[in-house]
């Protein structure tokens, strides 16, 4: 299945049926009087979270979407059936937008979540309701209202529990395979991986969902090479895996440049916490790899260093220890959350 983070269409609710003009016509009653009934309301536009769904590519081809009208109304003071409610299915992580993307309307980031874009018009009233003393045969009845009609933006943001960064060809593709089983295109050339990829990596009795970013570059959040999009799928990660080819010359200048795509993002990116990945250490002589790690926490000053980890995705070097510090870290935010929580309770 093709892979589609952002769709814009258009919704329309129904409208309401049209109220009806009509008179009780009986044997021996000669005037009746009116019994024209009400249309009914048109159908509402809602979108659903839905689960095991992870793109918007029905939304790529079919742009337009209308919910059913209300019936018109009836004599014998029936009213129409009101237009059935049209359901949107998206994948859970769904934000929905307006059309100049300003203005954030839901956030459907649980399964079964719900919102209701566009409300179906009221149906008309029938001549019934303006029956008075002055004016014992109406023959005034309303027209249905029309029902609400917009057009919104759709932004999938992938939930996961850790997210991939770092330059295109660091290897992560090749890092998600190997804790995973997904199986992503893995080649020896820049931006490879076109589409954020999942995986679902087993530790022990739990499993972690990662998300493999396509490879950013300079400019990543200001939307070059549609890096802003793939920053928004980092949004809902818990902990982010750093990735940095370990053949690079200067790991610090790479590690900074992308650390400042994700501070000039936004999305609390930044206070993520986080880990560094060297990977491809099977290129580098023992005393090399030694003194350019030296370098690298060198480079760090007092501020406070992230857990460095040094492996080989392709080699499978290092992979056991990383998959424990993966899960011990994990463990350690639960306990850190559980403690807030605890406090927030206490106060």
């Amino acid at each position: 299945m093709k892979f589609l983070d952002k769709a814009k269409i258009k919704i329309k609710a129904g409208d309401g049926g049209n109220g009806a003009a009509s008179f009780r016509r009986e044997k021996y009653i000669e005037y009746g009087g009116p019994n024209g009934g009400d249309g009914g309301r048109g159908g509402d536009v809602v979108f659903r979270a839905v689960p095991n769904v992870n793109t918007l590519i029905d939304y790529r081809f079919k742009t337009s979407f209308a919910a059913q009208r209300g019936q018109n109304g009836m004599g014998k003071m029936r009213t129409g059936y009101s237009g059935e409610t049209l359901v949107l299915p998206v994948p859970t992580g769904t934000v929905i937008l307006s059309e100049n993307e300003e203005i954030e309307y839901a956030d459907l980031n649980e399964d079964g979540m719900e919102y209701r874009a566009a409300r179906g018009g009221n149906g008309g009233w029938g001549n019934l309701h303006f029956k008075s003393p002055t004016n014992r045969a109406p023959r005034q009845a309303n027209d249905g209202l029309p029902g609400e009609e917009r057009t919104v933006v759709l932004r999938l943001k992938l939930i996961a529990d850790i997210g991939l960064v770092g330059f295109p060809n660091a290897g992560k593709s090749t890092l998600l395979a190997a804790v995973t089983s997904a199986r992503p295109k893995i080649a020896n050339y820049a931006f490879t991986t076109l589409n954020p990829q999942l995986g679902v990596m087993y530790a022990h009795n739990r499993e972690f969902v990662l998300v493999d970013l396509p490879g950013l570059i300079e400019g990543a959040h200001t939307g070059v090479g549609l890096g802003d999009r793939f920053l928004g799928h980092a949004e809902r990660t818990k902990m982010i895996l750093h990735v940095i080819d370990g053949t690079e010359e200067d790991w610090a200048v790479r590690y900074a440049a992308i650390r400042h795509e994700m501070d000039s993002y936004g999305g609390g990116l930044l206070a993520k916490p986080e880990m560094v990945i060297i990977n491809k250490i099977d290129a580098l002589e023992a005393d090399d790899l030694k003194q350019r790690l030296a370098d690298f926490k060198k480079s760090f000053g007092r501020k406070k260093k992230p857990e460095i980890m040094t492996i080989s995705a392709a080699g499978r070097i290092g992979i056991t220890e990383l998959i424990a510090a993966i899960e011990k870290k994990f463990l350690t935010l639960e306990q850190s959350e559980n403690g807030t929580s605890e406090s927030v309770d206490k106060a």
